[in-house]
């Protein structure tokens, strides 16, 4: 490859400064400073310590990669091997640089390696790293995240949101007593075999429609409608009276790309759960604390029955957590009856990063700037596509994100479909050399954080610029 990129060299401090430069975001402290102590000096973009480590790992783990999404299949070109990030970047192994807008899969909300969450990760790994057993934290991260979250008013910690998922989709069938659920057609609810049904996501950069191994028994009673299709949904209730448990979605789906619900969907949605004694579970995996401090139910003003979250509460670490009205949750063992456990659930560094990052998500003026850079960004790469005549639309809610290659609107997931997939990925090797990374795939959604700064977002509309002007 032999487009030009510059680098800047690994060398990293801490500053305390207050001359140095401005906070990355208003509400950070002035004291603290991300510093670069190596040179600017211009190179060849090449990914040739990447692709030799690569090569290595198709020989040791399945696809060279512990998620597929990771492995570049749907845009093509040489995976990166990450070696480092902080901040609003990241770096691989052959020392480029990147402003990144995955985040890591959007847990890296204030930033990627943030010096308060870590010094509070090491001062708790001074009294271990799991205990097996109840710990202090547990109960200051369920306090925080039931004052923040409507619907929320107990709370189970869990190690991933297809765990929390999981678990849910029980919880509802439990207290029903009823088996049939209904999910949306490009909805990604994790890789239990329940939701492998039209499942979007990484599912679909694989073109696979299902996956094999999934038993047919374990999917018969799991039935679909496309999003924004309030008809279908009503259509799906009036042919099984009496049979639905709950009805599961993405409040706004991050797993076809970006697609946010059209007015008065998820009231629909709610009103026939209700009217049918059905419960509505919002999966926030993605959505919660990234749309507000409430999550998607407090932006759209819906509240559900039962909540998942994940990603934003363990800030990096790996976590997931269900929760709701307190008669649902106390179904849930040892309360009640509904058997659910985990050896590392409510982990000390999980809560503790956890804690410090939504003590910072409720400084004032949080979602406000999460609004403004990603609005300019999203703004800045659809005026530069048009501008070089390409058909593409796109929006944001907040510090999420995505554009797709056709006219739109796009409204779910055969609309998503319409993207032109194959100049996504022209799109996305174009960036990646100019020191961008985005999602590598059509069909995810992206994220900014509070580290992102305006520079940032202006060196990225550039960069969009001169790669769409070329494809």
């Amino acid at each position: 490859m032999a487009a030009s990129i510059t680098r800047i060299g690994l060398g990293l401090g801490l500053s305390c400064s207050s001359n140095l430069s401005k906070p990355l975001h208003p509400s950070q402290p002035s004291g603290f400073r991300l510093k670069m102590t190596a040179s600017v000096e211009k190179k060849n973009y090449t990914l040739q310590k990447s692709e030799e480590a690569f090569n290595a790992a198709k020989n040791l783990m399945p696809g060279g990669v512990n998620s597929p999404v990771r492995a570049f299949k749907s845009v093509g070109g040489q995976p990166i091997v990450i070696d480092s990030v902080k901040g609003s970047h990241m770096w691989d192994i052959d020392g480029n640089r990147y402003i990144d807008y995955v985040g890591s899969w959007g847990p890296a909300i204030i930033g990627h390696a943030d010096d308060e969450v870590l010094a509070a990760l090491a001062e708790t790994m001074k009294k271990g790293t799991s205990f097996g057993a109840p710990c202090l934290l547990e109960n200051v991260l369920a306090e925080m995240v039931i004052s923040a979250v409507p619907t929320i008013e107990m709370v189970r910690f869990v190690n991933s949101g297809t765990e929390a998922c999981m678990a849910v989709l029980r919880l509802a069938r439990a207290f029903t007593g009823r088996e049939k659920i209904v999910k949306f057609e490009g909805c990604y609810h994790g890789h239990a075999d329940p939701f492998l049904v039209k499942a979007g996501s990484g599912v679909a950069t694989l073109g696979l429609p299902d996956s094999p191994g999934v038993p047919k028994a374990a999917t018969y009673e799991t039935l679909t409608a496309p999003y924004n299709d309030i008809s279908a949904v009503e259509s799906l209730f009036n042919s099984n009276k009496g049979e639905l448990a709950a009805v599961i979605l993405e409040p706004v789906v991050g797993n076809s790309g970006f697609i946010p619900p059209k007015p008065d969907f998820l009231e629909a949605i709610r009103r026939l759960t209700k009217e049918n004694g059905a419960l509505l579970i919002f999966d926030e995996v993605m959505t919660g604390f990234r749309l507000s401090y409430g999550g998607a139910q407090e932006y759209f003003g819906i509240t559900p029955d039962l909540t998942t979250l994940g990603k934003i509460i363990g800030g990096g670490l790996p976590v997931g957590a269900y929760g709701g009205r307190r008669e649902i949750m106390e179904m849930v063992a040892p309360a009640g009856p509904m058997y659910q456990a985990g050896t590392l659930s409510g982990n000390p560094l999980a809560m503790t990063a956890g804690i410090h990052t939504l003590k910072r998500l409720k400084e004032p003026g949080t979602y406000e700037y999460l609004d403004k850079i990603t609005g300019e960004l999203v703004q800045g790469i659809l005026d530069a596509g048009k501008k070089a005549g390409h058909a593409i639309c796109g929006g944001h809610i907040r510090g999420m994100f995505g554009f797709f290659f056709t006219e739109g609107p796009v409204h779910n997931f055969d609309d998503a479909k319409k993207s032109d997939t194959a100049k996504f990925a022209r799109f996305y090797r174009g960036m990646l050399e100019e020191g961008v990374y985005l999602a590598p795939s059509q069909f995810e959604a992206g994220f900014t954080s509070l580290a992102h700064s305006s520079e940032d977002i202006q060196k990225t509309i550039a960069a969009a610029e001169k790669v769409l002007s070329k494809i």
